[in-house]
Protein backbone atom coordinates (compact mmCIF):
# COMPACT_ATOMS: atom_id res chain seq x y z
CA UNK A 1 0.00 0.00 0.00
CA UNK A 2 2.32 2.82 0.84
CA UNK A 3 5.56 3.78 0.54
CA UNK A 4 7.65 4.22 3.86
CA UNK A 5 10.50 6.18 1.85
CA UNK A 6 7.84 8.84 1.21
CA UNK A 7 6.04 8.50 3.98
CA UNK A 8 9.07 8.13 6.71
CA UNK A 9 11.69 10.38 4.91
CA UNK A 10 11.62 13.19 7.39
CA UNK A 11 11.83 11.22 10.23
CA UNK A 12 14.75 8.86 11.69
CA UNK A 13 13.23 5.52 11.29
CA UNK A 14 13.59 1.52 10.81
CA UNK A 15 13.60 1.97 6.95
CA UNK A 16 15.91 4.66 5.30
CA UNK A 17 18.95 5.93 7.27
CA UNK A 18 20.02 8.91 5.10
CA UNK A 19 19.30 7.98 1.04
CA UNK A 20 19.31 10.02 -1.72
CA UNK A 21 19.32 9.20 -5.74
CA UNK A 22 22.38 8.41 -6.98
CA UNK A 23 24.52 9.26 -9.64
CA UNK A 24 26.77 7.47 -11.34
CA UNK A 25 30.01 9.56 -10.41
CA UNK A 26 28.55 8.98 -6.86
CA UNK A 27 27.99 5.11 -7.51
CA UNK A 28 31.22 4.69 -8.72
CA UNK A 29 33.16 6.26 -6.21
CA UNK A 30 31.76 4.32 -3.40
CA UNK A 31 32.68 0.98 -5.80
CA UNK A 32 36.29 1.65 -5.99
CA UNK A 33 36.38 3.04 -2.71
CA UNK A 34 39.47 1.24 -1.01
CA UNK A 35 38.01 0.39 2.70
CA UNK A 36 39.69 1.12 5.99
CA UNK A 37 38.70 -2.41 7.67
CA UNK A 38 37.23 -5.95 6.93
CA UNK A 39 33.46 -5.21 6.88
CA UNK A 40 31.83 -6.65 10.25
CA UNK A 41 29.95 -10.04 10.10
CA UNK A 42 26.58 -9.95 8.77
CA UNK A 43 24.87 -12.20 11.69
CA UNK A 44 26.15 -10.09 14.20
CA UNK A 45 25.01 -6.79 12.42
CA UNK A 46 21.61 -7.82 11.85
CA UNK A 47 21.16 -9.18 15.51
CA UNK A 48 22.58 -5.63 16.80
CA UNK A 49 19.94 -4.00 14.17
CA UNK A 50 16.86 -6.47 14.83
CA UNK A 51 17.36 -6.38 18.64
CA UNK A 52 17.94 -2.17 18.49
CA UNK A 53 14.70 -1.98 16.59
CA UNK A 54 12.85 -4.29 19.21
CA UNK A 55 14.05 -1.55 21.14
CA UNK A 56 12.59 1.45 19.77
CA UNK A 57 9.46 -0.16 19.95
CA UNK A 58 8.53 -2.88 17.06
CA UNK A 59 7.38 -5.73 18.96
CA UNK A 60 9.21 -7.76 16.03
CA UNK A 61 11.68 -7.44 13.28
CA UNK A 62 13.47 -9.61 10.85
CA UNK A 63 16.60 -8.87 8.55
CA UNK A 64 18.06 -10.63 6.04
CA UNK A 65 21.64 -9.64 4.31
CA UNK A 66 23.59 -10.39 1.16
CA UNK A 67 27.09 -9.95 0.39
CA UNK A 68 27.93 -12.00 -2.58
CA UNK A 69 27.70 -15.37 -1.80
CA UNK A 70 27.54 -14.85 2.27
CA UNK A 71 24.14 -14.26 3.78
CA UNK A 72 22.75 -14.02 7.14
CA UNK A 73 19.32 -13.30 8.82
CA UNK A 74 18.28 -12.15 11.82
CA UNK A 75 14.98 -12.19 13.97
CA UNK A 76 14.22 -10.50 17.32
CA UNK A 77 11.13 -9.71 19.23
CA UNK A 78 7.56 -11.54 19.65
CA UNK A 79 5.85 -12.65 16.35
CA UNK A 80 2.66 -12.74 18.79
CA UNK A 81 2.61 -10.09 21.24
CA UNK A 82 -0.19 -12.15 22.77
CA UNK A 83 1.35 -15.89 23.08
CA UNK A 84 4.98 -14.30 23.40
CA UNK A 85 5.77 -16.71 20.49
CA UNK A 86 9.25 -15.96 19.59
CA UNK A 87 9.53 -13.99 15.52
CA UNK A 88 11.57 -16.15 13.38
CA UNK A 89 13.31 -15.28 10.27
CA UNK A 90 11.02 -17.05 7.90
CA UNK A 91 7.95 -16.40 9.50
CA UNK A 92 5.52 -14.68 6.72
CA UNK A 93 4.07 -11.13 6.52
CA UNK A 94 2.43 -9.10 4.50
CA UNK A 95 4.89 -7.30 1.90
CA UNK A 96 2.27 -4.29 0.76
CA UNK A 97 4.04 -2.25 -1.81
CA UNK A 98 6.59 -4.28 -2.61
CA UNK A 99 3.67 -6.39 -4.96
CA UNK A 100 4.01 -3.40 -7.23
CA UNK A 101 7.69 -4.99 -8.88
CA UNK A 102 5.79 -8.32 -9.47
CA UNK A 103 3.05 -6.94 -11.21
CA UNK A 104 5.57 -4.47 -13.20
CA UNK A 105 7.60 -7.91 -14.02
CA UNK A 106 4.68 -9.75 -15.65
CA UNK A 107 3.32 -7.14 -17.52
CA UNK A 108 6.99 -6.63 -19.04
CA UNK A 109 7.24 -10.00 -19.72
CA UNK A 110 4.15 -9.83 -21.75
CA UNK A 111 5.44 -6.69 -23.52
CA UNK A 112 8.73 -8.98 -24.21
CA UNK A 113 6.10 -11.40 -25.40
CA UNK A 114 4.41 -8.91 -28.35
CA UNK A 115 1.13 -9.20 -26.53
CA UNK A 116 1.07 -5.90 -25.49
CA UNK A 117 2.79 -2.61 -25.80
CA UNK A 118 3.90 -0.32 -22.66
CA UNK A 119 2.34 2.80 -24.43
CA UNK A 120 -0.87 1.27 -25.40
CA UNK A 121 -3.84 3.19 -24.09
CA UNK A 122 -5.79 1.26 -20.78
CA UNK A 123 -8.56 2.11 -22.92
CA UNK A 124 -7.33 -0.79 -25.63
CA UNK A 125 -7.05 -3.06 -23.02
CA UNK A 126 -9.93 -1.88 -20.59
CA UNK A 127 -12.76 -0.18 -22.45
CA UNK A 128 -14.63 2.42 -20.62
CA UNK A 129 -12.49 2.08 -17.51
CA UNK A 130 -11.03 5.07 -17.49
CA UNK A 131 -13.61 7.60 -20.11
CA UNK A 132 -14.70 9.47 -16.96
CA UNK A 133 -11.68 10.96 -16.87
CA UNK A 134 -12.44 12.19 -20.55
CA UNK A 135 -9.68 12.49 -23.97
CA UNK A 136 -6.51 13.06 -21.22
CA UNK A 137 -7.91 9.77 -19.30
CA UNK A 138 -8.36 7.38 -22.23
CA UNK A 139 -5.06 8.37 -23.23
CA UNK A 140 -3.56 6.88 -20.08
CA UNK A 141 -0.99 4.20 -21.15
CA UNK A 142 0.62 0.94 -19.60
CA UNK A 143 3.88 2.50 -18.91
CA UNK A 144 2.15 5.41 -17.19
CA UNK A 145 0.36 3.41 -14.72
CA UNK A 146 3.89 1.47 -14.00
CA UNK A 147 5.69 4.68 -13.45
CA UNK A 148 2.88 6.67 -11.35
CA UNK A 149 2.67 9.12 -13.97
CA UNK A 150 -1.11 8.72 -14.73
CA UNK A 151 -2.26 11.69 -12.96
CA UNK A 152 -5.59 9.09 -11.61
CA UNK A 153 -6.56 9.68 -7.93
CA UNK A 154 -6.09 7.32 -5.23
CA UNK A 155 -8.48 6.88 -2.85
CA UNK A 156 -6.54 5.12 -0.40
CA UNK A 157 -5.00 8.68 0.40
CA UNK A 158 -8.41 9.32 2.39
CA UNK A 159 -10.07 8.37 5.86
CA UNK A 160 -13.29 7.95 4.78
CA UNK A 161 -12.20 5.32 2.66
CA UNK A 162 -11.20 2.94 5.24
CA UNK A 163 -14.35 3.68 7.67
CA UNK A 164 -14.89 0.18 6.98
CA UNK A 165 -12.04 -1.15 8.89
CA UNK A 166 -11.20 1.68 11.01
CA UNK A 167 -14.33 2.77 12.11
CA UNK A 168 -16.91 -0.06 11.83
CA UNK A 169 -14.46 -2.81 12.76
CA UNK A 170 -15.71 -4.84 9.46
CA UNK A 171 -11.81 -6.10 9.22
CA UNK A 172 -13.16 -8.94 6.57
CA UNK A 173 -14.72 -6.00 4.05
CA UNK A 174 -14.37 -6.48 0.66
CA UNK A 175 -13.48 -3.70 -1.83
CA UNK A 176 -13.28 -4.98 -5.42
CA UNK A 177 -10.91 -3.35 -8.09
CA UNK A 178 -13.38 -2.15 -9.77
CA UNK A 179 -14.75 -1.09 -7.28
CA UNK A 180 -11.71 1.27 -6.10
CA UNK A 181 -11.06 1.99 -9.28
CA UNK A 182 -14.66 3.57 -10.13
CA UNK A 183 -13.56 5.91 -6.58
CA UNK A 184 -10.97 6.59 -8.20
CA UNK A 185 -12.24 8.08 -11.07
CA UNK A 186 -15.11 10.02 -9.89
CA UNK A 187 -12.29 12.52 -8.84
CA UNK A 188 -10.44 14.69 -11.70
CA UNK A 189 -6.99 13.40 -12.89
CA UNK A 190 -4.83 15.44 -11.05
CA UNK A 191 -2.40 16.18 -13.66
CA UNK A 192 -2.66 15.65 -17.06
CA UNK A 193 -0.74 12.02 -17.75
CA UNK A 194 2.74 11.63 -17.92
CA UNK A 195 3.58 15.42 -16.93
CA UNK A 196 4.42 14.85 -13.57
CA UNK A 197 5.00 12.17 -10.52
CA UNK A 198 2.30 10.94 -7.92
CA UNK A 199 2.16 7.89 -6.23
CA UNK A 200 -1.18 5.62 -6.69
CA UNK A 201 -1.81 2.69 -5.67
CA UNK A 202 -4.75 3.11 -8.32
CA UNK A 203 -2.22 2.79 -11.04
CA UNK A 204 -1.55 -0.90 -9.81
CA UNK A 205 -4.95 -2.20 -9.41
CA UNK A 206 -5.52 -0.99 -13.15
CA UNK A 207 -1.78 -2.79 -13.80
CA UNK A 208 -4.11 -5.85 -12.62
CA UNK A 209 -6.75 -5.32 -14.78
CA UNK A 210 -4.93 -5.16 -17.52
CA UNK A 211 -3.08 -8.23 -16.91
CA UNK A 212 -6.11 -9.93 -17.33
CA UNK A 213 -7.58 -8.57 -20.18
CA UNK A 214 -4.37 -9.37 -21.88
CA UNK A 215 -3.81 -12.86 -20.79
CA UNK A 216 -7.75 -14.07 -19.97
CA UNK A 217 -6.24 -15.29 -16.64
CA UNK A 218 -6.55 -13.80 -13.01
CA UNK A 219 -3.20 -11.79 -12.12
CA UNK A 220 -2.27 -14.09 -9.19
CA UNK A 221 -2.03 -17.16 -11.38
CA UNK A 222 0.59 -14.86 -14.14
CA UNK A 223 2.22 -14.22 -11.09
CA UNK A 224 2.64 -17.69 -9.51
CA UNK A 225 3.08 -19.36 -13.26
CA UNK A 226 5.56 -16.80 -14.32
CA UNK A 227 7.55 -15.74 -11.26
CA UNK A 228 6.52 -17.90 -7.95
CA UNK A 229 6.83 -21.31 -8.92
CA UNK A 230 9.74 -20.84 -11.35
CA UNK A 231 11.89 -19.11 -8.63
CA UNK A 232 10.57 -21.60 -5.90
CA UNK A 233 8.86 -18.80 -3.56
CA UNK A 234 6.75 -21.48 -2.20
CA UNK A 235 5.69 -18.96 1.16
CA UNK A 236 4.60 -16.29 -1.12
CA UNK A 237 0.90 -15.97 -1.94
CA UNK A 238 -1.28 -12.92 -3.29
CA UNK A 239 -4.86 -13.50 -1.55
CA UNK A 240 -7.75 -11.93 -3.38
CA UNK A 241 -9.95 -11.41 -0.29
CA UNK A 242 -9.05 -13.34 2.35
CA UNK A 243 -8.60 -11.56 5.51
CA UNK A 244 -6.08 -14.13 7.68
CA UNK A 245 -2.51 -14.83 6.75
CA UNK A 246 -2.09 -18.55 6.94
CA UNK A 247 0.87 -20.67 7.87
CA UNK A 248 3.59 -19.18 10.63
CA UNK A 249 3.83 -15.95 10.39
CA UNK A 250 4.48 -12.20 12.30
CA UNK A 251 1.19 -10.42 13.55
CA UNK A 252 1.14 -6.79 12.93
CA UNK A 253 0.34 -3.50 15.00
CA UNK A 254 -0.38 -0.29 14.99
CA UNK A 255 1.48 2.12 17.68
CA UNK A 256 -0.22 1.38 20.32
CA UNK A 257 -0.15 -2.20 20.13
CA UNK A 258 -3.55 -3.06 18.70
CA UNK A 259 -3.08 -6.08 16.95
CA UNK A 260 -4.54 -5.54 13.05
CA UNK A 261 -2.93 -8.56 11.62
CA UNK A 262 -6.43 -9.80 10.40
CA UNK A 263 -7.26 -7.78 7.61
CA UNK A 264 -8.89 -7.39 4.27
CA UNK A 265 -6.19 -7.58 1.13
CA UNK A 266 -9.36 -6.89 -1.27
CA UNK A 267 -8.48 -2.89 -1.68
CA UNK A 268 -4.86 -3.73 -2.37
CA UNK A 269 -4.91 -6.59 -4.53
CA UNK A 270 -2.05 -5.88 -7.47
CA UNK A 271 -0.96 -2.98 -5.30
CA UNK A 272 0.11 -4.29 -2.54
CA UNK A 273 -1.90 -7.42 -1.07
CA UNK A 274 0.93 -9.94 -1.28
CA UNK A 275 2.46 -12.09 1.59
CA UNK A 276 5.59 -13.25 1.63
CA UNK A 277 8.78 -14.24 3.57
CA UNK A 278 12.46 -12.75 3.53
CA UNK A 279 13.66 -15.34 1.71
CA UNK A 280 11.37 -15.32 -1.14
CA UNK A 281 11.43 -11.58 -1.54
CA UNK A 282 14.98 -11.88 -1.15
CA UNK A 283 14.85 -14.40 -4.12
CA UNK A 284 13.18 -12.20 -6.35
CA UNK A 285 14.87 -9.65 -5.84
CA UNK A 286 17.91 -11.31 -6.88
CA UNK A 287 16.59 -12.84 -9.78
CA UNK A 288 14.88 -9.29 -10.69
CA UNK A 289 18.17 -6.99 -10.40
CA UNK A 290 20.15 -9.97 -11.93
CA UNK A 291 18.48 -9.47 -15.50
CA UNK A 292 16.87 -13.09 -15.14
CA UNK A 293 13.35 -12.63 -15.07
CA UNK A 294 13.19 -9.80 -18.32
CA UNK A 295 15.03 -9.52 -21.94
CA UNK A 296 17.88 -6.99 -21.48
CA UNK A 297 15.30 -4.16 -23.46
CA UNK A 298 12.29 -5.00 -20.73
CA UNK A 299 14.31 -4.56 -18.19
CA UNK A 300 16.26 -1.25 -19.64
CA UNK A 301 12.68 -0.36 -19.28
CA UNK A 302 11.64 -1.67 -15.79
CA UNK A 303 14.72 0.81 -15.08
CA UNK A 304 13.97 3.58 -16.21
CA UNK A 305 13.15 6.80 -14.33
CA UNK A 306 10.72 9.12 -16.04
CA UNK A 307 12.09 12.86 -15.77
CA UNK A 308 9.34 14.42 -14.87
CA UNK A 309 8.83 16.56 -11.59
CA UNK A 310 7.86 15.20 -8.17
CA UNK A 311 9.66 11.72 -9.15
CA UNK A 312 12.46 10.71 -6.41
CA UNK A 313 13.91 7.78 -8.41
CA UNK A 314 10.66 6.08 -9.57
CA UNK A 315 11.06 3.85 -12.62
CA UNK A 316 8.47 1.05 -13.11
CA UNK A 317 7.84 -0.85 -9.74
CA UNK A 318 11.68 0.10 -8.59
CA UNK A 319 13.17 2.91 -7.19
CA UNK A 320 16.39 4.41 -8.12
CA UNK A 321 17.79 5.27 -4.48
CA UNK A 322 21.67 4.90 -2.98
CA UNK A 323 23.05 4.35 0.28
CA UNK A 324 25.06 7.38 1.87
CA UNK A 325 29.00 5.63 3.20
CA UNK A 326 29.66 9.15 4.58
CA UNK A 327 32.90 11.06 3.07
CA UNK A 328 30.60 12.40 -0.01
CA UNK A 329 30.58 8.71 -0.96
CA UNK A 330 27.00 6.80 -2.17
CA UNK A 331 26.27 3.15 -3.25
CA UNK A 332 23.59 2.96 -6.15
CA UNK A 333 20.83 0.70 -5.23
CA UNK A 334 17.62 -0.87 -6.04
CA UNK A 335 14.60 -0.27 -3.83
CA UNK A 336 11.47 -1.46 -3.13
CA UNK A 337 9.06 -1.27 -0.19
CA UNK A 338 5.42 -1.49 1.57
CA UNK A 339 3.83 -0.14 4.27
CA UNK A 340 0.61 -1.22 5.54
CA UNK A 341 -1.87 -2.00 8.40
CA UNK A 342 0.42 -3.60 11.07
CA UNK A 343 3.71 -4.33 8.63
CA UNK A 344 6.66 -2.05 7.31
CA UNK A 345 9.30 -3.16 4.78
CA UNK A 346 11.79 -2.29 2.47
CA UNK A 347 14.24 -4.22 0.12
CA UNK A 348 17.48 -3.29 -0.95
CA UNK A 349 19.44 -4.34 -3.67
CA UNK A 350 22.81 -3.06 -4.83
CA UNK A 351 23.15 -1.90 -8.89
CA UNK A 352 24.98 -5.06 -9.42
CA UNK A 353 22.43 -7.19 -7.73
CA UNK A 354 25.59 -8.50 -5.91
CA UNK A 355 24.39 -7.18 -2.86
CA UNK A 356 20.69 -7.18 -0.51
CA UNK A 357 19.58 -5.67 2.63
CA UNK A 358 15.56 -6.74 3.39
CA UNK A 359 14.67 -5.20 6.55
CA UNK A 360 10.56 -5.78 7.92
CA UNK A 361 8.96 -4.61 11.08
CA UNK A 362 5.29 -5.34 12.43
CA UNK A 363 4.48 -1.95 13.11
CA UNK A 364 2.39 0.62 10.49
CA UNK A 365 -0.26 2.58 11.86
CA UNK A 366 -3.00 3.12 9.35
CA UNK A 367 -4.60 5.83 11.03
CA UNK A 368 -1.69 7.86 12.05
CA UNK A 369 -0.69 7.36 8.22
CA UNK A 370 -3.73 8.78 7.11
CA UNK A 371 -3.60 12.00 9.41
CA UNK A 372 0.09 12.11 8.05
CA UNK A 373 1.78 11.70 11.50
CA UNK A 374 4.23 8.93 11.83
CA UNK A 375 2.99 5.60 11.28
CA UNK A 376 6.08 4.42 13.12
CA UNK A 377 7.89 4.33 16.00
CA UNK A 378 11.21 6.47 15.52
CA UNK A 379 14.61 4.16 14.81
CA UNK A 380 17.71 4.55 13.72
CA UNK A 381 18.56 0.89 13.94
CA UNK A 382 19.11 -0.48 10.23
CA UNK A 383 21.62 2.94 9.18
CA UNK A 384 24.50 0.58 10.67
CA UNK A 385 23.51 -2.66 8.44
CA UNK A 386 23.10 -1.05 5.50
CA UNK A 387 26.26 0.99 5.90
CA UNK A 388 28.02 -2.69 6.82
CA UNK A 389 26.03 -4.29 3.43
CA UNK A 390 26.82 -1.61 0.94
CA UNK A 391 29.64 0.75 1.53
CA UNK A 392 32.67 -1.25 2.55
Amino acid sequence: MRRPRVVLSAVVTLLLCAAAPAGPAAASDAQHAVPSAPPPPLPAVLRTATAQAVADGYPAALAYARRGDADATAAAGRADVATGRPAEPDDRFRIASNTKSFVATVLLQLVAEHRLGLDDSVETWVPGVLSSLGDDGRRITVRELLNQTSGVYDPTTDPAFFAPYLQRHEMGYVYTPREVVAEATAHPLLFAPGTRWRYSNTDYLLAGLVIEAVTGRSAGREISDRILRPLGLTHTTLPLTDPQIHGRHLNGYDLAQRDVTVFSPSYDWTAGAMISTLGDLAAFDRALFAGRLLPPVEQQALETVPDVPGNDGYALGVTRSAVDCGDGRQAAVWETDGGGPGFTSISLTSADADRQLILAGTVFDLGQDLRHQRPVPASGAFGPAQTAVFCD
